[in-house]
């Protein structure tokens, strides 16, 4: 009897742990333009125009800087990972070309293994103010502290209204 109700016991725990797997699992996000091959089929090089391609697939994703006759449909499949950042399962890319009138020219379809990897610069660009020395740190909030939220100081003087000089007899402009 006892071997049973462990046997059971355990089965349960894994039964449960397995289930709180998809509570934590992010469902997909489908992001851009997806493209697909009928859509695709709808389009013929050398006689389709830019207008037909739009009326099939819709506006681009974006159309290429350098290259005005390149439109690009991107599609991505993302999840969100770990620490809140998004992760790429997935991305398909098609570029529609066009010759000077309009008139599509080819069909050129990418995905995630047709991509560069581009190492980035370690280097920072300096910005002044940026960073703050150790004494700045240590005390450069002494004097800033107002719990009042107003600019008048405790004597009751109004802001910007000579007050008392310090080693001075009061009158401004007349030195000791």
């Amino acid at each position: 009897m006892r071997p049973a109700k462990l046997t059971f016991s355990l089965l349960s725990c894994a039964l449960l742990s397995l289930s709180g797997c998809a509570v934590f699992s992010d469902a997909p996000h489908y992001r851009g333009v997806a493209v697909s091959q009928h859509d695709l089929n709808e389009l013929t090089p050398g006689l389709s125009q830019q207008a037909d391609v739009q009326a099939v697939l819709g506006p681009p994703t974006f159309v290429e800087e350098f290259n005005q006759n390149n439109w690009d449909y991107v599609s991505q499949v993302t999840h969100m990972r770990i620490g809140q950042t998004e992760g790429m399962s997935k991305q398909h890319v098609v570029v529609m070309s066009f010759d000077n009138n309009g008139t599509l020219q080819s069909i050129t379809q990418k995905d995630t293994g047709d991509a560069m990897q581009v190492a980035m610069d370690r280097k920072r660009t300096p910005a002044p103010g940026g960073r703050a020395s150790f004494f700045q740190m240590l005390i450069g909030g002494v004097g800033s502290y107002n719990p009042l939220g107003t600019a008048s100081d405790t004597s009751g003087s109004t802001p910007g209204a000579a007050g008392p000089s310090i080693g001075g007899t009061g009158n401004s402009g007349t030195g000791f």
